[in-house]
């Protein structure tokens, strides 16, 4: 006998094998024509999934109005994609079709060159396949016969990945919808009628499992909806988000560049971009003074077996540059991360408890050899600068220190206008084989996690599978002000790398016997390339006052107030604002466009009554017109908004043009 657990509490029995569809029609007509897929005990499954024949499960039964429903039926407009682009080329091989954040994609190896002129044609297609409304039916096949199917259907990437990814699989799974057929876990919607609207957004270029050294493919990306409005507000999101492109505003500022000549991934930060970068290593530095880090520099490489002691070279191996061979049987790693340095300032010396919490701080550079398809911009780079600190505690001090770290993060954060964010617990897999260290050390630690983020009111939801290979970690996830999450600042809680099996760390305690320290890793930004990437698209470019590289830009009227200008910048200079002035002889509408564009802050104009009355017209990127001030009252305008780190951001647009705020401090196989 089954017993089905309903979300309101109510219950069902059955005597025989059941599906979630099944389970709906029992309840009701209605909600069975709802009903697009189920969720058991937290678990997205399809409409189709047997229940078990015995026991209790918690069963859900997902329809439009469920966030879950959307990536399944997400899910089934990628294969209707694939099934319409079959439908309109010849010889198309079939790769992989997940979905992703925001919508799906699908590889295709075909001939024809995929471009958006192609775009129009397969969305008719589309169109046309949901009329006709054929169901997606499971079919469950043995290795053997799965085998067979691909074969027979030609489709040589199939048969690939199941005599290779899926080699240690003895059934697998397919779904079909008329002739289309792919091999798939699934789950997917009944009808193809649930999806209400869908665009195709681009196509790129993608290697064959990401790897390299494989057949390049076409990737179609593409969204669904359950109705046109969603759409809409999507496509208008992607066009905003398109205006907000780092990589793009980077160039147009003048921020930072990359050159294929030096090496892809790795930034040339522009004296523009290198200003902001000053501000916030000043801006995390007076917060390491606050709570008396101390300051330290290591180098950028250091011998292979440093790494192989603490883990990082065998588990990181994949995404580190290629170990440097030197005479005499040395190997040197270009430095992946910084804590193996720190750990060996701890180790230099022996240590007393009367020096702990001791707490190391750098701005340390670090690089990793990310595959060139997962390259983007300043957000996934090879080389780049954590602010990186590692503090050695006893266990006592461990949550009080974990709690300072959260703080610091805290304010790190809100001080940039960054305050939509969540903390995820990062904990252990049990069932994965990548961690090091006891069981009972690692539950340990991550109660202890769970106690700090409660007892400072913070909700934080933990996911198995995201800690650090040596210990559990707590990550800022920051919504941007378009909603896109992205993983920032982070905590981590260590006790491995100072164990007897890593580094055999020590220092004496009261009874004057050796005790282990406890490590905790910590990096407010996370890395300054990434930061200053979230930054730019998140401001669209536009930073607050205390940010911006160029603070005000003066504009005179005409070149006979320029000598009057000229002293204005001094006395701006010697006040410490970053200025320039704009003495071109051109008319006024045009230098206050060209400061507009290039996102100034604030512009002071200069004319006859300016000069007379020894004062400035200011003007607001934002506001606009603030009308005539003496320059010591424009001064201390400005000084008051630096003071207070004033973030008053532009929603619309990257222009500088728009309202404002302001804030003080799954896929298949």
């Amino acid at each position: 006998m089954l017993e089905v657990i309903l979300p309101d509490g109510s219950k069902k029995e059955f005597d025989h094998a059941v599906t979630p569809m099944e389970v709906a029609a029992d309840i009701g007509p209605g909600l069975a024509k709802a009903t697009l897929a189920g969720e058991i005990d937290g678990q997205v499954v399809g409409f189709d999934t047997k229940l078990p024949e015995e026991g209790s499960v918690n069963l859900r039964l997902l329809t439009k109005k469920d966030e879950e429903a959307l990536g399944v039926m997400r899910h089934s407009c990628a294969h209707i994609m694939a099934r319409a682009v079959m439908r309109l080329f010849d010889g198309v091989q079939l790769a992989f079709g997940p979905t992703i954040e925001g919508g799906f994609y699908y590889d295709f190896d075909l001939e024809h060159k995929l471009s958006e002129e192609d775009f129009p044609a397969i969305e008719a297609e589309m169109k046309k396949i949901i009329k006709e409304d054929e169901p997606f039916e499971r079919i469950e096949r043995s290795r053997e016969e799965s085998l067979q199917v691909v074969k027979d259907l030609g489709q040589q990437y199939k048969i690939e990945h199941i005599e290779t990814g899926l080699k240690d699989h003895a059934s697998m799974s397919f779904y079909q919808q008329g002739e289309f057929i792919d091999l798939c876990r699934g789950p997917h919607i009944p009808r193809p009628k649930a999806i209400g609207a869908y665009k195709i957004l681009s196509v790129a270029g993608a290697y064959w499992k990401g790897d390299s050294n494989n057949r390049q493919l076409q990737r179609l990306y593409a969204t669904a909806f359950f109705n046109k409005e969603d759409l809409e507000a999507h496509l208008t999101k992607i066009e905003e988000a398109k205006r907000r492109d780092h990589r793009v505003l980077g160039k147009q500022l003048d921020l930072f560049s990359i050159n294929p000549l030096v090496g892809q991934g790795l930034i040339l930060w522009s004296p523009k971009g290198t200003i902001v970068r000053n501000l916030l290593t000043e801006f995390v530095g007076e917060q390491l003074k606050k709570f008396e880090y101390l300051p330290v520099v290591t180098p950028n490489i250091g011998k292979v077996d440093l790494y192989k002691i603490s883990g990082h070279y065998p588990y990181y191996k994949d995404s580190q540059f290629a170990p440097i061979h030197q005479a005499e049987d040395e190997e040197y790693l270009l430095k992946p991360m910084n804590c193996p340095h720190h750990i060996m300032i701890y180790k230099s010396r022996p240590r007393s408890y009367r020096e702990l919490p001791y707490r190391l701080s750098e701005f340390g550079t670090v690089y990793r050899y990310e595959q060139s398809g997962e390259l983007n911009g300043m957000t996934r780079v090879r080389g780049f600068t954590q602010d990186d600190a590692h503090i050695f505690c006893t266990d006592e001090q461990v949550e009080d220190e974990f709690r300072k770290c959260i703080q610091m993060t805290q304010y790190v954060l809100s001080s940039l206008g960054l305050t939509d964010y969540r903390v995820r617990l990062g904990f252990r897999d049990p069932d994965s084989g990548k961690y090091v260290g006891k069981e009972a050390v690692w539950d340990a630690a991550e109660a202890a996690l769970v106690r700090v983020c409660k007892n400072m009111g913070i909700t934080a939801t933990a996911e198995a599978g995201e800690a650090a290979f040596y210990g559990p970690k707590a990550d800022f996830v920051v919504n941007d002000c378009l909603g896109r999450e992205w993983q920032l600042g982070t905590v981590q809680l260590d006790y491995n790398l100072p164990s007897a099996e890593r580094f055999d760390l020590e220092y004496i305690g009261k009874d004057n016997q050796p005790h282990r320290p406890v490590m905790i890793h910590r990096a407010p930004f996370g890395s300054l390339e990434r930061f200053m990437g979230v930054l730019i698209e998140h401001f669209a470019g536009a930073f607050p006052l205390w940010l911006a590289p160029e603070q005000v830009r003066i504009l005179t009227v005409s070149q006979k107030f320029d000598e009057y200008a000229q002293k204005v910048e001094k006395e701006l200079l010697a006040a410490g604002f970053r200025v320039s002035g704009d003495y071109r002889p051109e008319k006024i509408g045009a230098k206050i466009r060209a400061a507009q564009l290039e996102l100034i802050p604030y512009m002071f104009i200069i004319g006859g009554r300016e000069m007379e009355e020894e004062a400035v017209s200011v003007r607001d990127r934002i506001d606009g017109d603030l009308g005539s001030m003496k320059i010591p009252e424009a001064i201390e305008k400005l000084k008051e908004e630096v003071a207070n780190r004033v973030v008053r951001q532009v929603f619309k647009g990257s222009s500088g043009l728009g309202t404002s705020g302001t804030a003080t401090i799954s896929e298949g196989y």
